[in-house]
């Protein structure tokens, strides 16, 4: 029997995620915790996964790596309670939740890297790319360089575990005072803050380069408990993201020249969201074009499983993929709430894939006022220094900011802004801004909102964030729209 309908899952480690893919369609995708309510929901909570069902009965289960590998990868890391563990086993794991439509369904595993390596290239529109996958650990892999190719897959240079550079970074991010696995993207947001003062301190203690990859010189799984004692928490978040920076930055180089004729770079993995270094490597990678999934994580790789099994473009139409809430978008009470000055919540549409809301489960205020920052996290109950994102016509961006690529669209690339005095609320305290672009193809509730609000204000930006409190996921459906609203007084419409 051909296989069309193919059910792509991601769980049991962090950031749940289901998707469905038929033919060449992706019918839908979704996050676990929007439907549990637990941030990083690693279960495949029965909300997500009775959305996905409504599709209809899978041919085909695809499991976003190969666990058998994983309980070996345990031994040998001395995990022995995970490596003995057998109810965490894909087949004893689904039987459990005890679905009939999943009753019969064969499973195939896919590898962790190959995921996410599909996950961007089956998505990208490109016949050939070359794959840049750098996260904290897969079965083994945590460095991937590769390319896809008439559809086939080739890894050139790999790094494995303990050696990991995702796991640096989460271990800083752990010596910062932050959760590992969960609030990297905060480390990043510090380092504007700090200088890289402890750049050599980590190579001539904690990595060693051997370019196209890296070393480790100590197993930083467990963390680096106090390293460098007195050191500023912001100067060693500045160091690690300098450290970081380089070595992804050789890696793809190497790559560029390895590849040849291919001029597309698709970055993957957790390491994928870190936007600064997007940035470095869109402009001085040595490729034309540098993409990116808006999910490249982990949570991505059920759709990248089922893109591998299926091993065929897909129709990629963009990240609104989730749970609707019915109704138009609502621009002119959006344009009016806004142009008033006050902030506002959106929650129409398919809620969007991926860790970032781009438009359709927003929160909305005017970029340019001194205090719009500030009134924003109150809101949200985040770190006054973290910044917050630019929403921004394509066809004017490039009048705003300094574009290291043409469009932008699911903000993962930074950006300086030419005129920061103009528009505080966006800009971060090194002048540079994590920019979203809308066309109208993309988002035309969105672009319409911009356009009118430009006919308002005169102001063609808005702040864009997503529409959670500090610790939440973001809000999925209307239900979780009205609590967000009740809980802060901000209207959602």
């Amino acid at each position: 029997m051909a296989i069309t309908h193919v059910l792509g899952l991601s769980a049991l480690s962090h950031d749940a995620s289901a998707c469905v893919v038929r033919g060449d369609e992706i019918l839908f995708a979704g996050h676990a915790e929007r439907y549990s309510r637990r941030k990083n929901d690693p279960e495949l909570s029965g909300g997500l996964l009775a959305e996905a069902l409504s599709w209809g009965r899978p041919d085909l289960i695809a499991w976003y790596e190969h666990p058998l590998r994983k309980k070996l990868r345990h031994v040998r890391a001395g995990q022995f309670r995970h490596a003995a563990a057998v109810d965490d086993l894909p087949r004893r794991y689904l039987a459990r939740l005890d679905l009939p439509e999943l009753r019969g369904v064969p499973i195939r595993y896919v590898g962790h890297h190959h995921s996410h390596a599909a996950a961007g290239h089956f998505t990208s529109g490109e016949r050939t790319t070359a794959v840049l996958t750098a996260d904290s650990i897969g079965e083994f892999e945590t460095l991937t360089l590769g390319e896809f190719r008439d559809g086939r897959y080739r890894v050139f240079e790999r790094c494995r575990y303990p050696h990991s550079l995702g796991l640096l970074y989460s271990a800083f991010t752990r010596r910062c005072g932050f959760i590992p696995n969960e609030e990297e993207y905060i480390l990043m947001g510090l380092a504007a803050l700090g200088r890289p003062r402890y750049v050599e301190q980590i190579k001539s203690e904690l990595i060693e380069f051997t370019p196209p990859t890296f070393r480790l010189r100590r197993n930083v799984h467990r963390g680096i408990g106090d390293w460098q004692p007195r050191a500023d928490l912001a100067d060693l978040a500045a160091s690690v993201q300098v450290v970081t920076e380089e070595v992804l930055l050789a890696a793809a180089r190497w790559l560029r020249v390895r590849v040849g004729d291919a001029s597309t770079l698709t970055v993957m993995g957790g390491l994928g969201l870190n936007c600064v270094a997007n940035e470095l490597l869109a402009r001085h990678s040595g490729f034309d074009r540098v993409t990116l999934m808006p999910n490249p994580g982990d949570a991505g790789s059920s759709l990248g499983a089922a893109a591998a099994v299926l091993g065929c473009q897909l129709n990629w139409t963009g990240p609104y993929l989730g749970t609707r809430i019915r109704g138009d978008y609502p621009v002119a009470g959006l344009a009016e709430a806004l142009a008033a000055g006050r902030v506002v919540g959106v929650a129409r549409g398919r809620a969007e894939f991926g860790p970032r809301a781009l438009g359709n489960r927003s929160l909305l205020a005017d970029p340019r006022g001194p205090d719009s920052r500030d009134r924003v996290n109150r809101v949200k109950g985040r770190e006054p220094f973290r910044p917050f994102a630019p929403v921004v016509r394509q066809e004017v961006a490039a009048r705003y900011f300094d574009m290291p690529v043409g469009a932008s669209p699911y903000m993962q690339f930074t950006a300086r802004c030419r005129d920061p005095r103009s528009f505080p609320g966006i800009v971060h305290v090194d002048g540079t801004s994590r920019v979203q672009t809308v066309t109208r193809a993309q988002h035309p509730g969105l672009y319409d909102l911009l356009r009118e609000y430009e006919r308002r204000t005169g102001c063609p930006i808005l702040l864009n964030t997503s529409l959670n409190l500090k610790g939440e996921p973001l809000v999925n459906d209307r239900d979780d729209a009205d609590r967000f609203s009740a809980r802060t007084g901000v209207p959602v419409l």
